[in-house]
């Protein structure tokens, strides 16, 4: 079965939605560090984009957390794959992650950051698709809200393909 992909949200608009963004975190940590947690892989694209638009000082640290395991269903069982590098104690950690579909996994990664210290967490997504969510996870900073689509582009893949893809396409199958 082929795949093609349909573009859904163009570059432009992405970039557009992008300094958005980054504007509204640099006001909002006016006069502060933020510190960036990126979730990987997917986040990692939308991150560092993000972070050429904000204006405060940032730092920057990774974490691959898993869920699904060899299935394409959340398990609901999250298994820290890598953990960051550096404590948070009284830092503004902002998780960066590149979509919110059923929050589960985000829900536990969120709640174990805070008990780590921070000074406060906030979550930015880039894609938030709320039509998905069984956990209730608050997205302070969202890009786009999407139907409820399989995407791939901008550091979400299918099957480790399409990653690279300057827009965020639906994966439609022949």
């Amino acid at each position: 079965m082929a795949e093609r992909i349909e573009v859904l949200l163009a570059e432009e608009d992405i970039d557009k939605r992008i300094q958005e963004i980054g504007d509204q975190i640099s006001r909002d940590y006016a006069g502060k560090q933020v510190h960036l947690v990126c979730v990987l892989k997917g986040g990692s694209f939308f991150m560092c984009e993000l972070a050429k638009r904000i204006k405060v000082p940032v730092s920057i640290d990774f974490m691959s957390v898993s869920s699904y395991g060899g299935d394409t269903q959340s398990s609901g069982v999250v298994r820290i794959v890598k953990d960051l590098d550096e404590p948070l104690n009284d830092k503004h950690v902002i998780v960066i992650e590149d979509i919110v579909d059923s929050g589960r996994t985000l829900s536990y990664l969120l709640d174990m950051l805070r008990s780590r210290g921070p000074a406060d967490v906030r979550l930015c997504t880039l894609l938030d698709k709320p039509d998905r969510r069984v956990v209730d996870v608050r997205v302070d900073y969202t890009g786009f809200e999407i139907p409820d689509e399989f995407v791939v582009g901008y550091g979400l893949d299918y099957d480790q393909k399409y990653r690279n893809l300057p827009y965020i396409g639906i994966v439609k199958f022949d």
